[in-house]
């Protein structure tokens, strides 16, 4: 069985160097995702799902225990770059990632840097632009698009980097619905089509619903994970940790404690709940 792309074997962190009075962060994590997997990482804030995404590409690194990455230890200073090579980051405002007086010049810069040859670098723009649905946009300056067309940009810079990862860390978050629309369905493609793995720190159910696996963090743990229906369907657990669950799940649950028990308690979209409804004598 091939080896995991991501993998943490007991991982604690601690934003304080006295671990012993500083709060830890992560606390005990161990997890595994495996090449080509959507993973969604769900949790309220302080819950330390975002400490966990910049573990992944070594931004931070554990207080105690070891993440791999593609078999390396991200402890391991000398091969930061490789790490990075691997896994790429999208943060929440595409404004603090966007470096340049073009499109297309922007999504060239991490290339650049790298001393990818000229020849290679038009291509991999090319390719990238295509991937995210801006190429008509490749002459614009990215400070006079749409904040959802800012973050595909910056997604496109990630992609012209080549990683087997992109970890995205609520990148819907400051955008309104056309934007957050349009970003996930790069999202999906990028992991359907591409065959990337993604990472998705998120606080939207409806963007969490899309993933292979969901992740739900709660002080610093893993406390939840499976598909989204496993997850989805544990509603009181999610109201406990103060999170919502999909509107339609919600119904749905409401239903059957007024007695529509044959409405499953793990129906995730507007059709299933409109199937099952049809199906009712």
């Amino acid at each position: 069985m091939a080896e995991a792309l991501i993998k943490f074997v007991d991982v604690s962190f601690s934003y304080s160097s006295d671990s012993e009075h500083g709060l830890e962060a992560l606390t005990g994590i161990n997890l595994e995702i495996d090449d080509g997997e959507f993973v969604a990482v769900l949790g309220h804030n302080g819950s330390g799902k975002s400490t966990l995404a910049k573990h992944i590409n070594a931004l931070l690194v554990p207080t105690s225990g070891t993440v791999f990455v593609a078999g390396i230890d991200t402890q391991d200073a000398d091969r930061l770059w490789e790490i990075r090579q691997n896994v790429g980051m999208v943060f929440q405002n595409p404004d603090n990632q966007l470096v340049a007086t073009t499109v297309e010049e922007d999504v060239a810069f991490g290339p650049e840097n790298i001393g990818i040859p000229t020849p290679e670098i038009h291509r991999r723009v090319d390719e990238a632009l295509k991937v995210v649905g801006m190429s008509e946009f490749r002459l614009h300056s990215p400070h006079q698009l749409s904040g959802g067309q800012k973050q595909r940009v910056a997604i496109a810079g990630m992609i012209a980097m080549r990683p087997r990862c992109i970890v995205l860390d609520e990148p819907t978050a400051m955008l309104d619905p056309v934007g957050r629309r349009e970003v996930m369905q790069t999202v999906i493609k990028l992991n359907r089509e591409e065959k990337i793995t993604i990472v998705l720190i998120t606080h939207a159910m409806e963007e969490a619903i899309l993933a292979d696996r969901v992740i739900v963090m709660e002080e610093g743990r893993i406390v939840l994970t499976g598909t989204p229906r496993e997850v989805f369907s544990q509603v009181e657990t999610l109201t406990r940790l103060r999170l919502d669950v999909p509107e339609i799940t919600s119904l749905a649950n409401r239903l059957r404690q007024r007695g529509f028990d044959r409405i499953p308690n793990n129906i995730l979209t507007i059709e299933e709940m409109v199937n099952v409804i049809c199906q009712l004598e």
